[in-house]
C-alpha cells in the first residue's frame, strides 16, 4: 500500500475577461437610487465594449465622465490595444488618473509590452520599484542595454533570495554568470533553497552552472525531488558525500509519500552505504513512520511508539493518537494523547477524544467532566461533546451597532465608493482590490464599520473575512449569513438535501465569494468544476450556459445542491461522508470505508488520511450546526447527521427534534475552525 497525497487547491480569482459574464447579473445596493441604476447599466454596456479595445465604448459611456468607475473603461480598452499604443498615450492616462488600480495595471502591462518590444528607453520612462519580479528583471536588462554592469549584492540578492523565478529573469541570471557573479557558493545557496521550496526545475537549471562533480550532485537533488523512485534505486551506485547524502535522503522521504514499502526497501539498503548524519536518519525515520501511520500499517502504532525522542515530530505524536483511534485501543488513546507536546495538548479535538477513552474504559466521571467543560465551545468537538453529555449546544450570539460617522466618511471615501460600485456592477476581483487599499492602515471600527456596510448592499464575504477573530467571531448573522436571494433554501429543498448542509458547504468552500475560482478551476459559491457542472446540468434537465455560469451564484447553488444531492445518494444520504466526497472525491471516500468502515463517525473522521478532508468535514458539520440554529432557532443534533457508516440518513422535516441552543456563561468566544477557505485535495467531481 501507499499513502497518495492530494494536491492542494488555493483559491485564484476569476480573470478580468471572465467578468464579463458577471456584469449581465451583478448584485446591486438595496438603496440605490434611479439614477445610479442607470449609471450601472450604461458602464456595464461600455465596459463590455471597451474591453475588445477600441474607442467604440466612449458613445455608450455619453454621461458618465463623473461616474467614479470611468477610469476603469478607458483602461480596458488601453490594456487591450497594447501593442498599438505609443508610450505617450499611456502616459496621458498615468498623468490623468495617478495612484488608481486601473493605472497600476495598465502601467505593468505596458512595460512588459515594452520589454517585449525591447524599447528600453521607454521602459526606463515609465519604470517603478515595487512591480514584481518579472518587471525587476526587465528593468535589469534595460540598464544593462544602456551599459549597466550588474552587481551582485545591489541588483540580484533580492532576487537571489527566490526559490523560483520568472522567465523574464533568465537573460539577466545568464548574464551575471557570464560575468562571474554566480559562485559556486552562491549558486549551492540558492539550490538549498529551491531544495526547500522542492522547487526541482530552479536545481535543474543551476546545475549547469556548476563545476561538474557538482554539477551531478545537484542533477540528483533534482532527480529525488522529481522521481524519487528512480532515485533511491540509483542511489546504490552514488559516492557518500555529503550532497549525495542530503539527495539520498530526500528522496528517501519523497518516496515514503508514494509507496512506504518501497521506501522500508531503500532505506534498509542505503543506510548501510551512506553514513547518513543523525539528523537525516531521524528525518527518514520519522517520514516512513508517518506515511506508514496514514495507511494504517499493522505495525505503524509500534513504529511510531519506538521512534527516537529526537526524531518524534507533532505530525507523528498526533498520527499515534489516530493510530490508536482506528484500532479503538482506548489505553493506546490515552498514552498517545500524553505523549503529545503541550502546545498540542491545547486543542479540543484531544480532550475530547480523552474522554471518549475515558469513557470507554469505564472512567464515567472524568468523561463526563471533560464533556460538560468542551460541551462550552461552538465547535465541532464541542457540539460532539454536548451530545454526548445531554447539553445544549453553547452559542453566544452578539451584535454589532454602526457607526454613522464612520461610514459617513467611509462612504465619501473615492476607495471605497469605487469598491461598492465594482461589486454592484459584478466586477468583485476589482471591487476586493480597491477595498484592500482603501482600508489599508485603518482602525479596526473603520474595518469593521465598513464591513456592515458592505454586508447590507449583499456583499457578504468581507464581513466573513473582517470578523474572523476574538470576541468577533460570535456575529454569527454577519459571519453566517443567509444570503437569501441566491435561492439556497428553495434549491436546497428541491434537491432533497438540508437546507442548512448547503448553506455550510458553500459557507466552507468559498466563504460567499461569487467569484472564487480554484487551481483545479473549480468556481462559484459552491466551487463546482465546469465538467462536474455540465454533467449535473444534464442528469437533472437543467439548462447550462457554460463554465462561465458556474459564477452566477442562483447557477452555482442549482447545481451545486444537486451535485451534493448526488453525493448523499451514493452514501445512504449521510451528509459528513458526502461532505468528505465533495472534498476528496467519492473514489477517495470508497477507498477509506474499505478500509475503516466499521468505525463510529467520529472515530472515522479522525483517521482520515487527508488533513484538508478532515478538517473540512469537521467543518461543514459545526457550520450545518449553526446555520440550523440560525434558519430555525434550534439545531439538528451532530449525532444525528452523522449516522452510522451503512445506516439510511433521513433529511430533517417539519417533526425533526432539534437542540436547544443556549448561552452559558462560560462559553468562550472560540469557533469552528474558519477562514477564507480551505485547501483541498481535488475538486468536487473529479473523482
Amino acid at each position: 500500500m501507499h499513502a497518495a497525497r492530494p494536491p492542494s487547491r488555493p483559491f485564484r480569482l476569476v480573470p478580468r475577461l471572465a467578468a464579463l459574464i458577471l456584469l449581465l447579473a451583478a448584485a446591486g445596493s438595496s438603496d440605490a437610487a434611479p439614477n445610479a441604476d442607470t449609471e450601472r447599466e450604461a458602464f456595464k454596456q461600455a465596459y463590455a465594449t471597451a474591453q475588445l479595445g477600441g474607442d467604440a465604448w466612449r458613445a455608450q459611456a455619453r454621461g458618465l465622465q463623473q461616474y467614479v468607475l470611468y477610469p476603469y473603461l478607458e483602461a480596458a480598452a488601453l490594456e487591450h490595444d497594447l501593442q498599438q499604443l505609443d508610450t505617450a498615450r499611456v502616459q496621458d492616462y498615468l498623468k490623468r488618473y495617478p495612484g488608481l488600480i486601473p493605472a497600476d495595471d495598465l502601467r505593468r502591462a505596458y512595460l512588459g509590452e515594452l520589454a517585449r518590444r525591447q524599447d528600453w528607453t521607454g521602459f526606463m520612462a515609465l519604470y517603478r520599484d515595487g512591480l514584481g519580479d518579472a518587471l525587476a528583471c526587465d528593468e535589469l536588462q534595460a540598464r544593462m542595454a544602456q551599459g549597466h554592469r550588474l552587481d551582485f549584492d545591489k541588483d540580484l540578492a533580492a532576487l537571489w533570495q527566490k526559490a523560483s523565478l520568472p522567465n523574464a529573469c533568465e537573460p539577466v541570471l545568464q548574464a551575471a554568470h557570464d560575468g562571474g557573479l554566480l559562485t559556486p557558493t552562491r549558486l549551492w545557496a540558492r539550490i538549498d533553497r529551491a531544495v526547500a521550496a522542492g522547487a526541482g526545475g530552479t536545481i535543474a537549471s543551476l546545475a549547469a552552472w556548476l563545476p561538474p562533480r557538482d554539477a551531478t550532485a545537484a542533477q540528483r537533488l533534482a532527480l529525488a525531488l522529481r522521481d524519487p523512485a528512480t532515485a533511491v534505486k540509483e542511489a546504490m551506485h552514488w559516492p557518500d558525500t555529503p550532497r549525495h547524502r542530503e539527495a539520498a535522503a530526500l528522496a528517501l522521504r519523497r518516496l515514503a509519500r508514494r509507496d512506504t514499502n518501497a521506501a522500508d526497501a531503500g532505506w534498509l539498503h542505503l543506510q548501510r552505504r551512506f553514513h547518513f548524519s543523525q539528523s537525516q536518519r531521524d528525518d527518514v525515520l520519522a517520514t516512513l513512520a508517518l506515511f506508514h501511520a496514514t495507511d494504517f500499517d499493522e505495525h505503524s502504532l509500534q513504529r511510531l511508539r519506538e521512534l527516537p525522542v529526537d526524531a518524534q515530530t507533532d505530525a507523528t505524536r498526533e498520527w499515534r493518537v489516530r493510530v490508536a483511534l482506528a484500532r479503538q485501543d482506548w489505553r493506546a488513546v490515552l498514552q498517545a494523547i500524553d505523549a503529545l507536546a503541550p502546545d498540542q495538548r491545547q486543542d479540543g479535538e484531544w480532550d475530547y477524544f480523552k474522554a471518549r477513552a475515558l469513557a470507554a474504559l469505564g472512567h464515567t466521571r472524568q468523561a463526563d467532566a471533560l464533556y460538560a467543560e468542551l460541551a462550552s465551545e461552538p465547535t465541532y468537538f464541542g457540539f460532539l461533546a454536548a451530545d454526548r453529555s445531554n447539553s445544549p449546544y453553547a452559542i453566544c450570539p452578539d451584535s454589532i451597532g454602526d457607526d454613522p460617522a464612520i461610514a459617513r466618511s467611509l462612504l465619501a471615501e473615492p476607495g471605497m465608493q469605487r469598491a461598492f460600485e465594482l461589486y454592484a456592477v459584478g466586477l468583485p476581483r476589482d471591487a476586493r482590490r480597491e477595498w484592500a487599499r482603501a482600508l489599508a492602515g485603518s482602525s479596526v471600527a473603520t474595518r469593521r464599520e465598513a464591513a456592515l456596510l458592505a454586508n447590507q448592499r449583499g456583499w457578504y464575504d468581507r464581513a466573513v473575512f473582517t470578523f474572523s477573530s476574538g470576541d468577533a467571531l460570535r456575529l454569527y448573522d454577519l459571519r453566517f449569513p443567509l444570503a437569501r436571494q441566491d435561492h439556497m433554501v428553495e434549491q436546497a429543498s428541491q434537491a432533497g438535501i438540508d437546507p442548512a448542509w448547503a448553506y455550510a458547504i458553500a459557507r466552507a468552500e468559498s466563504a460567499w465569494m461569487s467569484d472564487a475560482r480554484s487551481g483545479a478551476d473549480a468556481r462559484g459559491l459552491m466551487q463546482l468544476l465546469p465538467a462536474t457542472g455540465a454533467q449535473v446540468a444534464r442528469d437533472y434537465g437543467l439548462p447550462w450556459a457554460g463554465g462561465d455560469s458556474l459564477y452566477d451564484p442562483t447557477t452555482n447553488v442549482q447545481l451545486g445542491t444537486r451535485y451534493l444531492a448526488q453525493m448523499a445518494q451514493r452514501f445512504n444520504g449521510a451528509p459528513w461522508l458526502a461532505s468528505a466526497a465533495y472534498n476528496a472525491g467519492p473514489v477517495k471516500v470508497d477507498q477509506w470505508l474499505d478500509q475503516r468502515g466499521t468505525l463510529p463517525p467520529d472515530l472515522f473522521t479522525a483517521t482520515i488520511p487527508y488533513k484538508e478532508t478532515r478538517e473540512y468535514v469537521a467543518r461543514v458539520m459545526a457550520f450545518s450546526v449553526i446555520y440550523d440554529w440560525r434558519l430555525t432557532g434550534r439545531a439538528v443534533p451532530l449525532d444525528a447527521r452523522m449516522t452510522p457508516i451503512g445506516q439510511a440518513y433521513v433529511p430533517p422535516g417539519p417533526g425533526t427534534v432539534r437542540k436547544p441552543v443556549s448561552c452559558p456563561a462560560t462559553a468562550t468566544a472560540e469557533s469552528p475552525a474558519d477562514g477564507a477557505t480551505v485547501a483541498t485535495p481535488p475538486s468536487p467531481g473529479s473523482s
